[in-house]
């Protein structure tokens, strides 16, 4: 078996060079699809034939699926040399994946400083501010002249992420001054020192612990390239750029919408990961549907004899539910979304159910009188005979669509708020979650109207 493999594998090697000659006259992004393309260990040799600068720039951007197995695979030398020239970010996106023994193996190897940004930036979380911050950020004493600053920015511009924002700072403490542009330097008079560039605005800053969504959402809000992280007393610690906010915001939308769907997030893309993986994303949850799906066989047990005398309610039963569902799943997704992108807020619980409330009894009264007309066209052109009580029935079903989907659309926007208090995602409130909720009670709405109206005729 293993000769086969080798033999495979043989004439793809000795072509690596001739590969890794057409990954350079790629752009970065093409280059690392193709080389996210190739089989392993076919991308090891590739890197180990290429330039070292074009090794750094492939594994310095996030796209690159798998980093860390060709990082292990790779000579020591060649690993070290790659994960000293990438950012800092992404050398600690990389450290994250690699096994235990690889990890302390390789950092033994990397330079005090690599080490030391390493080890502070390991003890954050990934969905924090810390996590997702590199520690190799411009910064510059207030006292040095702009032509001075200019000439050094011209000096280290190749060891930073990125050049464009740029942080005065107290030499002595590293606190945080103010942050500054390029531009700003570009425009300031050549003689005027760095401190005199006046922003009379307080610089926007996070803490190290700050979740990745508020970050985002500050990026987003006053248009910046970089966010400043500070630590409680006000020294710049790093800075977390726009394009690993990006990156991180992919990866949280990707989690939101699994989560939504009824599973549990992938660790992995979807064609790569394990069938086992996969049944284990997803058994817990269908497990948990299907639990709760029985109390609506319970609900349908406790309404036996109702339904023995009025066989024709059974009929309606998957138009009653059905609709409450969904009318919850579109109540959620609203609200998921507005929380998400910072439209609402917590304290603002009661005015979404004060606008939910009308919301859902008109939607409700729409369908209701789709309902009853439904009944009412297919009695008198005799498609079906419901009985000479049909008006009632027809009643019954239009008074129960109000009900089921008012609750419905209550209960779909409040269950986000109610698991974000919890401390919980709030897309974990997922549509069939929400829709197995709502059919419970929505049986429960249906038979209890069910019995006021056609008491003393068919029940």
């Amino acid at each position: 078996m293993m000769d086969k493999k080798v033999e495979k594998s043989t004439p793809a090697l000795q072509d690596a060079a001739a590969i890794a000659e057409k990954l350079g006259k790629l752009r970065i992004a093409d280059a690392v699809d193709a080389l996210d393309a190739l089989d392993h260990p076919i991308d090891v040799a590739v890197v180990k034939a290429m330039p070292q600068s074009l090794a750094v720039q492939l594994f310095d951007e996030a796209g690159l699926d798998h980093p860390h197995e060709i990082i292990q695979d790779l000579p020591e030398d060649r690993a070290v040399a790659i994960l000293d020239g990438i950012s800092a970010d992404r050398r600690v996106e990389i450290f994250r994946k690699l096994p235990k023994d690889d990890r302390q193996r390789l950092t033994k190897l990397l330079s005090p400083a690599d080490q030391a940004s390493l080890a502070q930036l390991l003890t954050y979380k990934p969905s924090t501010a810390g996590g997702m911050m590199t520690t190799e950020f411009l910064s510059l004493p207030p006292d040095l002249r702009v032509e001075e600053a200019l000439r050094h920015i011209r000096e280290v511009a190749k060891e930073k992420e990125t050049i464009y924002s740029i942080y005065v700072v107290d030499p002595a403490t590293q606190q945080l001054i103010r942050p500054i542009s390029l531009r700003d330097l570009i425009l300031a008079e050549p003689s005027a020192t760095v401190g005199s560039i006046q922003r009379n605005r307080e610089p926007i800053v996070v803490l190290p612990t700050t979740d990745r969504e508020e970050v985002s959402a500050l990026i987003s809000k006053y248009d910046l390239l970089a966010v400043p992280v500070v630590d409680p007393s006000g020294k710049l610690i790093g800075i977390v750029t726009v394009d690993d906010v990006i990156d991180a915001m992919v990866e949280e939308t990707t989690e939101d919408v699994q989560r939504f769907g009824g599973m549990e997030s992938l660790d992995a893309p979807y064609m790569e990961i394990s069938f086992l993986g996969m049944i284990k994303k997803r058994a817990g949850w269908l497990c948990a549907l299907f639990l709760s799906e029985m109390l609506t066989a319970s609900a349908m047990q406790h309404y036996e004899g109702q339904l023995e005398k009025a066989v024709v309610l059974t009929l309606f039963i998957p138009l009653i539910m059905s609709s409450g569902g969904n009318s919850g799943s579109q109540a959620t997704s609203l609200i998921i979304r507005a929380i998400a992108l910072g439209e609402v807020k917590l304290k603002d619980w009661w005015r979404i159910a004060f606008r939910e409330l009308p919301s859902g009894l008109v939607l409700g009264s729409l369908l209701g009188v789709i309902g009853f007309a439904r009944i009412t066209v297919w009695q008198v052109a005799g498609f079906h005979d419901y009985g000479e009580h049909w008006v009632l029935i027809a009643s019954t079903v239009a008074a129960a669509l109000v009900g089921i989907v008012t609750f419905g659309s209550l209960a779909g926007s409040m269950l986000p708020f109610i698991l974000k208090r919890l401390g919980f995602d709030p897309a974990t409130a997922s549509a069939p979650f929400v829709a197995t909720l709502v059919d419970v009670t929505g049986l429960i709405i249906y038979f209890s109207i069910a019995y006021e109206i056609l008491k003393g005729t068919l029940l």
